[in-house]
């Protein structure tokens, strides 16, 4: 693609703003609209109205004429996720080359591969979404920079990120490949009576709790061989390394020897890794979920009698609401609602848990009576959880050898590598019993849905329209509401609580009122509604009425956590 400007296209272009230099920035607005160039369509959605307003809304239209990609590379849903994936990148990284990251923006991408409404390939274009922020000198127009920007920075972006020719059709091929084989081998999981799989050779650790990139001095994973397994990738050729079988699983070992690092590398299984992420064959049951306590959250009717009963003062625990809620009482919440989602895994981390709803050991058993007791730990309700709901638990456990009784293997880590201690533990077990009493109930208990009340959400503004504001601190504010999902760990895009906010708020106007017909549906039904949403970027732009780039693939399950967080306040 030449970077010359055809008299009839860009040059028009060029001659407009070079006229608007110097004026008022709201001038800015005789762009809007659709300019073509070098046989693609540069459109402005929106301008903004001031320097210091959000960017503007523009998208880029490459016809396959002239982007030329291979058929092949999009044919099927993940290897089109994976290629549009790719493209965002190469965009983004265009846009670093002409040295215009601020002037320029797309949704920057993380390690992992994601559906996102900024990029969209088919036979017939390819179209991407971004922001803009138009060049000016205080409020008015800089003309001669936005005529080097628009028309001669912006094709380089779009001739070095879009068109097949300018990439190295291996380095294209290898990330759609990488997602298509950590798809297929998530695919065989569940047939395999697995629930995550670690390939050997895997990079695990982390340069820092900031820095998703793999370690370079990191220790590459090797399986034991009571756990090695050979699953296939998508071209038939084998792959081995450690599968974590459905039951409960306890991962020990000394401290800072990998325990955790090997738990949050099983919590990112659920999404596809980019090349060269350490990560891209480390694969885990789509519906597995980290739970953790999380003081303050707030809880809206809700059944924890499986874990907490008999409250003081006769509270409810099966219809249990709080607005400040206990480390012990959120992480139950948490259990009890995720599973009541769809999670058949649960991940967990004593570090992060509450210690009084993880176990209570024979003295202080002894101290305190039953009938004083409103928590049942669930050392006692891990294994009912599995025989009644097929729920499958991962646990990392340092200090608490009464898990060694209820687990069924035992993964201990040393210097970052795996052994299967399963034996020695069930020896340890015989060999010194516990006298802790097991709770008398081994009945987990059911797993009632919430209802949904839309009309939580009061407008401060009925006419106004309202996208929902994403904070820093990973929380989202909109009307007289705020939602805190700092603490749901496997949210890894800020443009995945942009598509929570828009859900939230779509709800609330009645967008999909021919599915939802009620104010206080089933949270259940909220989630199949949203089920078939989320498989493809196209989906995602039925949650705004604009043509935005800024949302980002969640599962149903971030979508509950995030409706379950509304607070009540009528």
């Amino acid at each position: 693609m030449s970077n010359a400007l055809p008299p009839s296209l860009l040059q028009t272009l060029a001659q407009v703003l070079a006229q608007l230099d110097g004026q008022s920035y709201r001038n800015y607005r005789q762009i809007k609209g659709r300019h073509e160039f070098n046989g693609c369509t540069l459109h402005f959605d929106r301008i903004q109205s001031d320097p210091y307003a959000p960017p503007s809304q523009c998208r880029v239209i490459v016809p396959q004429t002239v982007a030329q990609f291979d058929p092949a590379l999009y044919q099927g849903r993940i290897r089109a996720m994976a290629l549009r994936d790719y493209l965002t990148r190469q965009f983004d990284q265009a846009i670093q080359a002409v040295g215009q990251p601020k002037a320029l923006q797309i949704l920057r991408p993380g390690q992992v591969i994601l559906e996102r409404s900024c990029c969209w390939i088919d036979a017939t274009q390819v179209e991407v979404r971004f922001r803009l922020n138009l060049p000016a000198v205080g409020r008015r127009i800089a003309g001669k920079q936005a005529v080097k920007l628009i028309c001669q920075q912006f094709p380089e972006v779009v001739a070095q990120s879009l068109i097949a020719t300018a990439f190295d059709p291996a380095a294209v091929a290898q990330h759609v490949e990488t997602a298509e084989n950590a798809d297929y081998l998530r695919s065989q999981l569940q047939p395999q009576g697995l629930i995550a799989f670690v390939a050997d050779d895997a990079v695990l650790a982390r340069r820092s709790g900031i820095d998703d990139r793999p370690d370079p001095q990191a220790i590459a994973f090797r399986s034991p061989d009571s756990l090695r397994v050979q699953l296939q990738l998508a071209d038939q050729s084998a792959i081995s390394g450690m599968g974590i079988p459905a039951g409960i699983t306890l991962i020990v070992g000394g401290g800072y020897h990998g325990k955790s690092t090997l738990l949050r590398a099983i919590e990112r299984g659920i999404y596809n890794h980019i090349p060269g992420d350490g990560r891209e064959y480390v694969v885990t049951a789509p519906t597995a979920v980290k739970i953790r306590a999380e003081d303050g959250r707030c809880i809206h009717d809700a059944d924890l009698s499986a874990l907490i009963n008999h409250l003081p003062l006769g509270r409810s625990s099966t219809k249990f609401s709080t607005e400040n809620a206990s480390g012990s009482t959120s992480q139950a919440a948490n259990m009890v609602e995720s599973v009541a989602a769809g999670a058949q895994v649960l991940l967990l981390d004593e570090d992060t848990c509450a210690t009084n709803l993880m176990v209570r050991d024979a003295r202080m058993q002894r101290l305190i009576a039953p009938e004083h007791e409103p928590i049942t730990p669930l050392i006692d309700q891990v294994q009912p959880l599995q025989q009644q709901y097929g729920v499958s638990t991962i646990m990392v456990m340092g200090g608490c050898g009464d898990y060694l009784a209820v687990a069924d293997r035992v993964i201990a880590m040393q210097e970052f590598l795996p052994r299967d201690v399963t034996e020695l533990a069930q020896a340890i077990v015989q060999d010194c019993p516990n006298p802790r009493a097991i709770a008398a109930s081994q009945i987990f208990g059911p797993l009632p849905q919430r209802q949904i009340d839309c009309r939580l959400l009061t407008p401060t503004h009925p006419t106004k329209p309202h996208r929902g504001k994403i904070q820093a601190d990973q929380k989202i504010q909109f009307y007289q509401q705020e939602v805190d999902l700092g603490l749901v760990e496997q949210l890894v895009e800020s443009g995945q609580l942009k598509t929570l906010a828009a859900i939230i708020v779509a709800i609330h106007q009645g967008w999909f009122e021919t599915q939802i017909t009620t104010q206080t549906p089933d949270l259940s039904q909220l989630l199949q509604v949203f089920e078939q949403l989320f498989e493809n970027a196209q989906g995602l732009d039925q949650l705004t009425q604009e043509r935005s780039g800024d949302l980002v693939q969640v599962r149903v399950i971030e979508l509950a956590a995030a409706l379950n967080r509304l607070r009540d306040r009528r």
